[in-house]
């Protein structure tokens, strides 16, 4: 019983910060994905009735520390198929891990897929969706390709909190530029920030109060395709986000200043007219959204700013698909 799966990482234009159930992992807010090309993880689950507990190896080295999450996500794929055997996982990422580039999600997308398909399950890319979402809240965008939608739901079972794709990538073929402002993981994960935000920031209710009038706006922004209205409402959705989390005791400052001069860059860079807006999750590298035929452009004015360490360039890309 094993199978390998990929699955892209995902970017989220209308950001997920904040859980309104932690032990169910549903988020606070919807949200509202694009799935990038170029960033994948590549995951090989085996179930092997010698094994005395999982175990599992990202980018070639055993990786102790979250092996409870991955056994949580794998004990709700052995139920639905009445097996008990553990599970050898060996994952591995085509881009930086714990860095602000949704590694985790990619991940954990990969992981319920992939053991999905070991075990024979028959499950539909919703019910992935909803397995993935316990791992990692942005894992079930993930499951599907091009523009994705996220539902917060209301079950208290969270059995309607789920992703579905909204556009297809070939409808809107945006591309992506990221700046890679540091390489190291960070220091705060993104559920621990989360958690902080929502317990200390004076902010967080306003984000949450604010989040649904920016993903309509946003969701219509993408079936109208209109560049400018999405960039607008990404741009503040994104900024609200940042500032929720800054203003958290501890603060949480995930930017450096190659970060800050990134987005002043994207910022020259529409003011001159190029068709190109910034969005940064929880980590120190920014991501340029840009119309189709711009990433040429931008990718050279990113490349140049300093600090800058690195550029990575990506289309659209599709759902989770067997290796």
């Amino acid at each position: 019983m094993k199978a390998t799966v990929r699955a892209r990482a995902n970017i989220a234009l209308i950001k997920y910060w904040g859980k309104a159930d932690v032990a169910l992992n549903v988020p606070a807010v919807g949200s509202l994905s694009i799935t990038l090309d170029s960033l994948w993880s590549e995951t090989e689950v085996g179930f092997d009735t010698g094994l005395s507990s999982d175990m599992f190896s990202l980018n070639g080295q055993v990786r102790q520390e979250r092996n409870g999450r991955v056994t949580e996500c794998l004990n709700l794929l052995r139920s639905h198929a009445g097996v008990e055997s553990f599970a050898k996982v060996v994952s591995r990422n085509n881009f930086p891990t714990s860095a602000g580039l949704a590694s985790s999600a990619s991940g954990f997308a990969a992981l319920t897929a992939a053991a999905a398909h070991a075990l024979d399950l028959d499950l539909t890319p919703r019910d992935l969706s909803i397995i993935a979402r316990q791992g990692s809240g942005s894992a079930a965008r993930s499951i599907f390709g091009g523009f994705v939608e996220m539902h917060v739901g209301s079950m208290a079972d969270g059995s309607d909190s789920f992703a579905e794709p909204l556009l297809e990538a070939d409808a809107w073929p945006l591309e992506v530029v990221i700046a890679i402002t540091e390489r190291g993981e960070k220091t705060v994960s993104s559920r621990a920030g989360m958690e902080q935000s929502a317990a200390s920031s004076p902010y967080y209710s306003d984000w949450v109060a604010s989040s649904a009038h920016d993903l309509a706006c946003a969701q219509q922004a993408v079936l109208n395709k209109d560049f400018e209205t999405l960039a607008r409402v990404a741009e503040h959705n994104c900024l609200k986000m940042h500032a929720a989390a800054m203003a958290a005791q501890p603060p949480l400052i995930y930017w450096n200043a190659a970060t800050v001069a990134s987005l002043h860059a994207v910022r020259a860079l529409r003011a001159s007219g190029v068709a190109v807006f910034f969005t940064i999750d929880a980590g120190p590298q920014l991501k340029a959204v840009c119309a189709p035929g711009a990433s040429g452009h931008v990718e050279a004015v990113l490349r140049a700013v300093p600090g800058v360490l690195d550029t990575l360039v990506s289309g659209l890309g599709p759902g989770v698909e067997a290796v």
